[in-house]
């Protein structure tokens, strides 16, 4: 969104018209007077969201300086030519590489590191002449000649797959809309792929060869259930996964015969989770059969079903089993203690368990790109609040760790000047809430220093405690950054996310409110110094606490928010809203009903005061429709008994994660931190320490 010169006079924000409209569950008639904004086809509709981001666009047109500084600030922290760090695929070392001016990556490959480029696909080639573009599969065949990929490039996440003959550069007569995974067999002319129906649910798998017609393979009638197709790193066997958010069920066939017959490794049960990898003569299976936190059994790939597991690792409360990866001689197992991450690498042939070191305990970790089976070496990514991405090679039977890069941050980043804290909260129900806090060595701890406190608290997803060189701009200016590690997510196991969805989804709205008023006890902020954040499932969290304490805080950025959900869960035609069940409850039932209805936030608006908010979304999101959070902000408009700014801003471009380009992306994030500087009093506050360079000094 570009910025207009400010205005003489405050400008009057949109108003959508009320349009008597109700819904009726169990007796209870809800009033939904904008239910018509859903209508994208309508000209009101592009109309009133276009008049909310001109709204937008002058109320913020004082901050124009500030933003631009911001962008000038994040963007001299990037080095914007850059490599990643290469990896061996078959004959082929395989990375990206970004250019200086250009929106995306480039994938490229060489036969050595000595040895000319070939690029397999440039993305900014794909995106000439459109507002977004994202690549996401990404499939060499096993002779290294073709290509599987697909694009979306209208953010809707309707992804095309398409071959490309990487001898030619041509691509071949193959294209197929709304795909969700592919994998190649092993005779690198049969594929495999799943497709969606119009909820947006991948729910066919198909086989296709180079030369024939697609053959349906198998099609998955429950409306919860999702299929989806993957190769196991050995390349030995092909996997069909197809799963609810709760229940999970897998079959296998061998990636040499395509044309075979799948075997069932063990049929669906309620409740019950299981995933598979190939390890020499045998399955290792996660399962959490015996436990919510998951453990670790081994099958014979001659006789894979319950009867013939065996306990490699049993499940243990305080540890959640995340992951399992197998090579050669190793498993490698990825889990979480105390809400952190651990890797650790089981010896097989010896029983023994060593553990990859960190540095600093509170961060974040993962695997990276590990294709070849029989590798003894570990590729992993650690990175922490203040330490920067760092790409590592981990000798899993020596132990050694060797840094192969740590990202570059420009502008003299120095990670000594800044701090990490891990704080313990405590809920209304008395459960300790781990919270992580950044800030900027020097920051005065009282109550009138800001903070911004992040949240998301869903679908057993971990907050990343990440590193982010945009988040640098608002530790310089005094800003303490601060994520409450709430139940929903999965920062403590499954059992945290289920103490956290369904019935117990208000645990997410009252620890994150109690992570908010100990942050401020403590002498870390105060109310009027306090914003907050979050996105998605976040944006409802956003939502409902500041319907249950509107005076928590002083701002409140949300961004593609799920704010309607009695409405949205009410429609089965929509994405995801079946499937979804299992996280928030059926409005259709009674019972459930009562716990959507008490913390609902579009439903649950009231007149009275509010924070300043900042409300995101985009016309092409299908995983939160754009329609909610203009709902939300059109009523709020009118309950409202306060100054305070409420602006929607869309882009009219995009999907759910935003702007696909880099650039862009930035411009979006300089005009989210100067509206939370604003609103803290920061927006004439210079930054701490070495100003990066302005682009034009480069």
């Amino acid at each position: 969104m570009s910025v207009a010169e400010p205005s003489a006079s405050p400008p009057s924000p949109p108003v959508a018209e009320a349009r008597p409209h109700s819904v009726r569950f169990h007796g209870e008639a809800l009033a939904d007077p904008y239910a018509w904004l859903r209508n994208r086809e309508d000209p009101a509709v592009r109309a009133y969201l276009e008049a909310e981001n001109a709204y937008a666009q002058q109320v913020l047109a004082d901050t124009a300086a500030l933003q631009q500084r911001l962008y000038d600030e994040m963007l001299g922290r990037i080095k914007q030519t850059d490599l990643s760090v290469p990896f061996r695929k078959g004959a082929w070392l395989y990375y990206s590489r970004t250019e200086e001016g250009k929106q995306y990556p480039v994938f490229c490959r060489k036969r050595s590191a000595e040895a000319p480029e070939q690029v397999l696909l440039d993305q900014n080639l794909l995106a000439e002449g459109k507002s977004f573009m994202a690549v996401a599969v990404f499939e060499v065949s096993d002779d290294g000649m073709l290509l599987a990929y697909s694009t979306d490039d209208t953010g809707y996440r309707d992804y095309r797959l398409s071959v490309k003959d990487l001898a030619t550069g041509e691509l071949l007569p193959i294209e197929v809309d709304k795909v969700g995974s592919a994998a190649w067999a092993a005779d690198s002319r049969t594929l495999f792929y799943a497709v969606e129906d119009d909820a947006k649910r991948p729910y066919r798998l198909l086989r296709r060869a180079l030369e024939g017609e697609a053959a349906l393979l198998y099609e998955e009638p429950d409306e919860a259930f999702r299929v989806d197709i993957d190769r196991t790193r050995s390349g030995t066997w092909l996997l069909l996964g197809v799963t609810s958010h709760t229940t999970s069920e897998t079959r296998v066939l061998k990636a040499a015969t395509p044309m075979g017959e799948w075997r069932l490794i063990a049929p669906r049960r309620q409740d019950i989770e299981y995933d598979v990898d190939h390890y020499g003569d045998r399955f290792y299976i996660r399962v959490n059969d015996t436990g919510r936190t998951f453990r670790l059994v081994e099958a014979p790939v001659d006789t894979p079903e319950p009867a013939s597991w065996h306990e490699a690792i049993p499940s243990r409360d305080e540890v959640m089993l995340e992951e399992v990866d197998c090579f050669a001689a190793h498993v490698v197992l990825s889990e979480r203690v105390a809400g952190l991450p651990r890797l650790r690498v089981l010896h097989p042939a010896s029983g023994r368990i060593g553990e990859v070191p960190f540095p600093d305990p509170i961060c974040e970790a993962y695997l990276g790109p590990n294709e070849i089976y029989e590798s003894a070496t570990l590729r992993y990514h650690y990175q922490s609040l203040t330490v920067p991405t760092s790409v590592l090679d981990y000798e899993m039977d020596r132990g050694d760790t060797t840094l192969l890069k740590q990202t570059e941050v420009l502008g003299g980043y120095e990670p000594s000047r800044y701090r990490t804290e891990r704080l313990t909260t405590t809920a209304p129900d008395g459960t300790a809430i781990p919270v992580s806090v950044v800030y900027r060595e020097g920051r005065p701890r009282d109550t009138g220093a800001p903070l911004l406190l992040e949240g998301y608290g869903a679908y057993g997803i971990p907050y990343a405690i990440a590193f982010s060189s945009n988040r640098v701009s608002l530790l310089d200016r005094g800003v303490a950054v601060a994520i409450a590690h709430i139940r929903g997510g999965g920062e403590l196991g499954k059992p945290w996310h289920d103490q956290g969805r369904m019935r117990e989804k208000m645990n997410t709205f009252t620890d994150f409110i109690a992570a908010a008023d100990h942050l401020v006890a403590e002498g870390w902020t105060s109310r009027d110094r306090l914003a907050i954040e979050g996105g998605s499932a976040g944006g409802l969290l956003m939502g409902a606490v500041v319907n249950l304490r509107p005076d928590l805080c002083a701002a409140v950025l949300s961004h593609v928010p799920f704010v309607d959900v009695l409405n949205t869960m009410s429609d089965t035609t929509l994405p995801l809203t079946v499937g979804e069940f299992e996280e928030w409850g059926n409005p259709a039932d009674r019972e459930q009903f009562g716990w959507i209805r008490a913390y609902d936030p579009y439903s649950n608006l009231r007149p009275g005061s509010y924070p300043a908010m900042l409300v995101r979304t985009a016309f092409n999101d299908s995983q939160v429709m754009f329609w909610e959070p203009a709902k939300y902000v059109a009523r709020l408009r009118t309950l409202k008994r306060d100054s305070t700014p409420l602006l929607l801003v869309t882009n009219m471009g995009a999907g759910h994660g935003g702007a696909s380009g880099r650039y862009d992306r930035l411009r979006e994030v300089a005009l989210d931190y100067a509206f939370i500087l604003r609103r803290l009093g920061l927006e004439h506050g210079p930054a701490h320490g070495p100003q990066p360079r302005s682009p034009a000094d480069q």
